[in-house]
C-alpha cells in the first residue's frame, strides 16, 4: 500500500512537471493552452523495454531508485488523464504541493532497504535496551545470527559494539537467550581469527565452558559449538581451553553414555580438530591432555558406538591422535584396546556392506579404518624398534 501511495504522489508530481511544459507550449496568437502531443505522447507510449521489470514486480515495490519509479509512472500513465491531472494541479496551492512532495520523499525513504550494518545496529540497540522484551531480545539475536554469516559483517560486530553486548547475554537468566548468544559467537568466530581474538580478550571462553556443562541440552550444544569455533586453529585459545580444564569436560562428555548424542558428536569432533591443529603447528609443544590415557580411551571407546556418525568421527579423531608425537602406540594397544576396537569395527562394516542403503557408506569408512590400522601398526613398529635390546 505504501508503494501504491508513493505512485499516486509521484503521478501528481509528474503532472506538475507536465503542467509546466504546457505553459511553455502556449502560443501568443491563441493565448490559450496547447498540448504538444508530437513528442510527449511518443515518449509516454514508448514500447516496453525488456530490461524493465514486469508489472507484478513493480507493484511489489521493485524500484531501485526514484528514477525507476518515475520511468514506471511515465510508461504506465494515460496521456489524456495525465493532461487532465496537470490542469487540476494548477489549482493546488504551492503549500499543498510542497506538502505532497514531502510525503513522497518520506515514503521513498521508507521504501529504501537498510544496509547490513544498519540492521546489525538496530539489533544491537534492542539488546542494549533494558526495556526490550524477551521476544525482542530473541528476535535481535536471531537477526544477528544471520547477519554475521559474511566475514565482513562478523568483523563489524565488535566495531558496532555488538560483541560485548552478545557476550553479556551469556549471563542472562533465560536459557534461550544464552543459547542464541553462544550460537552468534560461534557463527561470528567460524574461521575468523579477528573475532576469535576479540572473543578471547573479552573473556567469553570461560562463560562458554561453563555453559557446556549446562543441564539444558540445547544450550550445552550451542556452547560447545561456540567453543570449537573460538579455539579452532588458535593456539592461544587452545591453551586457555586447557587452563579451563576443557580436557576434563570433554572427557566427561565422551565417557558418559547418557549424554545427548549430538553433544558427544561435537565433543569428539573437537578432539579430532584440536589434534589436527597440533599436527599443523609441528613446532609447538603439544597439549598435555593428549598424553592422558583415560582421555585417549574415552575416544577409542566411541568407535564401538551404535551411532554411525559418532563412531566415524571417533575414528577420525583416533587417526589424528596417533599421528601426534606425544602419543604412544603401546598405550593405544594395551590400555585403550585399539587393535580390538579396529577389528570389531571391521566386522560391523562387513555386515553393513550387505545392506543396500549402507554399503557405500560402509565401503568409505572401511578405507578410513584401514588407514588408521596402518598408522597404528606403523607407529607400534617404530616404538618396538626403539626399545633397547
Amino acid at each position: 500500500m505504501a508503494c501504491l501511495h508513493a505512485m499516486s504522489l509521484l503521478i501528481l508530481v509528474l503532472a506538475v512537471v507536465s503542467s509546466a511544459a504546457e505553459r511553455e507550449n502556449m502560443t501568443a496568437s491563441s493565448g490559450g493552452l496547447f498540448w504538444s502531443t508530437a513528442q510527449e505522447e511518443a515518449d509516454l507510449l514508448r514500447k516496453e523495454d525488456p530490461a524493465i521489470l514486469d508489472d507484478r514486480d513493480d507493484i511489489d515495490g521493485g524500484f531501485s531508485s526514484l528514477d525507476g519509479m518515475l520511468q514506471w509512472a511515465i510508461g504506465h500513465s494515460d496521456p489524456t488523464k495525465l493532461k487532465e491531472t496537470a490542469q487540476d494541479v494548477q489549482r493546488i496551492s504551492s503549500g499543498e504541493l510542497k506538502k505532497r512532495q514531502m510525503e513522497l520523499k518520506e515514503l521513498m525513504e521508507k521504501l529504501k532497504t537498510p544496509s547490513d550494518a544498519q540492521l546489525m545496529q538496530i539489533a544491537i540497540d534492542d539488546l542494549n535496551n533494558a526495556s526490550s522484551s524477551l521476544e525482542d531480545r530473541q528476535r535481535a539475536l536471531q537477526e544477528l545470527l544471520i547477519l554475521v554469516e559474511p566475514i565482513d559483517n562478523a568483523n563489524d560486530l565488535n566495531k558496532l559494539g555488538g560483541l560485548v553486548v552478545v557476550i553479556r547475554e551469556l549471563d542472562h537468566p533465560e536459557s534461550d537467550l544464552r543459547k542464541l548468544s553462544a550460537w552468534v559467537i560461534g557463527k561470528a568466530s567460524q574461521n575468523n581469527p579477528l573475532v576469535q581474538k576479540q572473543v578471547l580478550e573479552l573473556g567469553a571462553l570461560t562463560k562458554l565452558m561453563m555453559m557446556v556443562k549446562s543441564e539444558f541440552v540445547e544450550e550445552a550444544i550451542k556452547a560447545l559449538y561456540a567453543v570449537s569455533a573460538v579455539v579452532r586453529n588458535n593456539l592461544y585459545g587452545q591453551e586457555l581451553f586447557y587452563a579451563e580444564a576443557g580436557d576434563l569436560i570433554i572427557q566427561d562428555i565422551l565417557s558418559n553414555s547418557t549424554e545427548d548424542i549430538r553433544l558427544r558428536r561435537k565433543a569428539v569432533f573437537l578432539v579430532g580438530d584440536l589434534a589436527e591443529c597440533q599436527l599443523e603447528a609441528a613446532a609447538e609443544e603439544e597439549l598435555p591432555f593428549f598424553r592422558n590415557r583415560k582421555f585417549l580411551k574415552s575416544v577409542v571407546d566411541l568407535m564401538s558406538s551404535s551411532d554411525l556418525d559418532l563412531q566415524e568421527k571417533a575414528l577420525v579423531a583416533v587417526k589424528n591422535l596417533l599421528l601426534l608425537r606425544s602419543t604412544e602406540a603401546q598405550v593405544f594397544k594395551e590400555f585403550c584396546g585399539l587393535d580390538m576396537a579396529l577389528e570389531s569395527m571391521r566386522q560391523r562394516l562387513d555386515h553393513l556392506r550387505e545392506e543396500e542403503f549402507q554399503k557405500d557408506y560402509a565401503a568409505d569408512v572401511e578405507v578410513l579404518r584401514r588407514d588408521v590400522e596402518l598408522t597404528f601398526r606403523k607407529k607400534l613398529g617404530m616404538e618396538m624398534q626403539q626399545v633397547p635390546t
